[in-house]
């Protein structure tokens, strides 16, 4: 059975910022919103925290600018 969920007081630049990526994804905002908690619960971001190490060390990151570099590219991707 599906239930329905309310968020309150969600700031105005996080509500434009979801509007925007559910219009870059071609969904509505509550397409976006079931979208993001799908990925959060049963995708890539539910890895452990060893999985995560192993995956990192395989990209060949040595220095921490290096890391830095890594995150800010995949933000940006976002």
């Amino acid at each position: 059975m599906a239930i329905t969920l309310s968020i309150k007081n969600v700031p105005d630049e996080v509500a434009d910022a979801l509007r925007r990526r559910a219009a870059r994804h071609r969904r509505s905002l509550q397409g976006e919103l079931l979208c993001i908690l799908d990925e959060v619960v049963h995708g890539e971001h539910a890895m452990s925290v060893g999985d995560l190490l192993a995956r990192n060390r395989t990209r060949g990151l040595t220095t921490p600018d290096q890391s830095v570099a890594m995150l800010r590219a995949d933000r940006d991707e976002r």
